[in-house]
């Protein structure tokens, strides 16, 4: 079977979490490969409700091998507390089911407190961090300071990088922001307790992928946030510190000779944002609340409400072609069968021009949204399983979109449980 990435199309929170979860008993392998614990993937199946944070979203399915990509940034302490509360509604998690990159970086306990600093600092212009240390450590990581899952299988090489890391940690934050020196001896304590019952799962990445491929195994990528959020091609500097493209996904696995053959683009049927910087056409007031409760838009990391928009095809044709798209999943139609009439974002407008092609971040100030009035259905579709079986409206929406952004829409999604999919 192809390879196949699963991938956000827009400001993330697009429901790849339930996709996942739907075609990963299709895979072998499922593997997220860039973010950490401020991902908030939402999954409802036969064990109940869950809020995935760092675990890939295959972790329900027995066959499957779940692994943390060599892209990842790892919280012990989270991961071993999302492992604990996964387990106890009888999902197993074993040594065999769940592996974790010998390159994948710690998130230590200072880079959560250094995010909080610095929001601090920034005040209003603050980015509207999820505050769990992402960016500080992507920072260490990139000016090769930072600590590797790996190193937990090397005590003496991980005190002397430790070590190096709080040195120079100490001489930026203490003037810098005022804070406290870091310890080394309470740092190293909270390694070696949350990182004792993670060493099992730590592997040499591409050895395992290696081998899958050579058995004719197949992969499923899972990506964090969305095209919107990359830090090189999103809303910069209002994007997370990785990049959750497709083409990312080989080199953030753990094997970059990996092809990805197949990109699952998830959408929703209405534009959702969690965070700061531009946001076209959002909506305020009355019509936003009644689209936010609808939609139970809250984030499912952070619990911070999501602000809401109008479908923008500008945006989702952009994230489309970031992330090569060969197919799409439209998620949370159902939201929308309240509406008599449904209004989609077609093109922007700015100082009298129409503006069709998404722009560099800051030529996005002064966009107004230019907007075509589509009919409502105004029924319950949630038991809809066939595509047929929607009202004529519902399948015009879908159409209207998918012609809009030249990529086929393959997925349908009525509700949030697994079998409320429509296959096209």
């Amino acid at each position: 079977m192809a390879n196949c990435a699963i991938v956000g199309i827009n400001w993330g929170d697009e429901g790849k979490g339930r996709m996942v979860d739907y075609l990963a008993e299709k895979y072998d392998v499922v593997v997220r490969y860039q973010g950490g614990n401020n991902a908030g993937h939402t999954v409802i199946n036969e064990y109940g409700k869950f809020a995935l944070n760092l675990l890939p979203s295959g972790v329900f399915h027995e066959k499957a091998v779940n692994l943390l990509g060599a892209g990842t940034v790892i919280d012990l302490k989270h991961l071993c507390g999302e492992i604990g509360r996964v387990r106890e509604k009888g999902v197993p998690i074993t040594r065999d089911s769940l592996k974790i990159s010998d390159r994948a970086v710690m998130v230590l306990p200072i880079h959560p407190m250094q995010d909080k600093w610095e929001e601090a600092r920034l005040g209003k212009d603050h980015f509207g961090s999820t505050l769990r240390g992402i960016s500080p450590v992507y920072g260490d990581k990139y000016m090769k300071k930072a600590l590797r899952m790996g190193d937990l299988l090397h005590p003496e090489h991980l005190k002397k990088q430790l070590k190096r890391l709080l040195d120079w940690k100490n001489q930026v934050i203490v003037p810098g922001y005022g804070a406290e020196k870091i310890d080394f001896d309470e740092t190293l304590k909270w390694i070696e307790e949350y990182g004792a019952p993670l060493m099992q799962h730590v592997c040499d990445a591409g050895e395992l992928l290696e081998n899958a491929v050579k058995a004719g195994k197949s992969v499923l990528f899972e990506a964090q946030l969305g095209a919107l959020r990359d830090i090189d091609y999103g809303i910069y500097p209002f994007t997370s510190s990785s990049s959750p493209l497709a083409a990312y996904a080989p080199v953030g696995c753990g094997l970059p000779s990996l092809k990805v053959d197949r990109v699952v683009g998830v959408t929703k049927a209405y534009s959702t944002c969690v965070g700061e910087g531009p946001f076209v056409g959002e909506l305020e007031g009355e019509e936003a609340d009644k689209l936010r409760e609808a939609g139970a838009e809250y984030g499912a990391a952070t619990g911070r409400p999501r602000r809401v928009a109008w479908m923008d095809l500008v945006a989702t044709r952009y994230g489309t072609a970031l992330q090569g798209a060969t197919e799409l999943a439209l998620t949370k139609l159902d939201v929308l069968s309240y509406l008599d009439k449904i209004p989609v974002c077609v093109a922007y407008e700015k100082n009298g021009r129409r503006v069709d092609r998404f722009p560099y971040t800051p030529d996005l100030d002064g966009c107004k949204p230019v907007y075509e009035v589509l009919p409502g259905w105004k029924m319950d579709i949630t038991t809809c399983r066939e595509y047929e079986h929607l009202p004529s409206e519902a399948r015009d929406y879908v159409e209207f979109i998918e012609k809009n952004v030249a990529c086929p829409i393959k997925f349908v999604s009525v509700g949030a449980e697994r079998d409320s999919l429509i296959i096209r």
